[in-house]
């Protein structure tokens, strides 16, 4: 990820205002909202992420609430989902779930998908979806 700091600038733990980073640069809270929105908007009208989405028990809104936190504190912004729910923890957090390779594409499907209809700069496209790729495949537990 240290590529994404270099391309969007040092993400700290507690936000700097004066400071660039990806969460300023791709539009703020308004395009993090669309993003999220958008992933579990492709998540439900793909017949190839139906697995992924019989593993959100929860209401749909209330997953993609906690993403649209995630992802607002990992791009650089307020650090909503550590205020909420404590640290994000996020092995911890999926272990319960079989993650292997399959579930991880379909998660990467449509969080691409979501990027490439939400966030406007190819080279910022590029760069967050590197760095999740990274994460997503760090989540698998099988």
């Amino acid at each position: 990820m240290k590529w994404l700091k270099t391309l969007f600038g040092n993400k700290q733990a507690h936000r700097d205002p004066k400071q660039s980073n990806a969460y300023d640069r791709i539009g703020g809270e308004k395009v993090i909202a669309a993003l999220a929105k958008q992933f579990y908007i492709q998540m439900q009208s793909n017949c190839e992420t139906q697995p992924l989405l019989a593993l959100h028990k929860a209401p749909i809104a209330e997953s993609e609430q906690k993403l649209f936190e995630f992802l607002s504190g990992w791009l650089g912004g307020p650090q909503l989902f550590q205020q909420r729910h404590g640290h994000p923890a996020l092995k911890a957090r999926h272990m319960p779930f079989a993650i292997d390779v399959a579930m991880r594409d379909q998660w990467l499907f449509c969080m691409q998908r979501a990027i490439e209809i939400e966030i406007k700069d190819p080279q910022h496209q590029q760069a967050i979806f590197q760095a999740i790729s990274t994460l997503a495949d760090h989540m698998r537990n099988q």
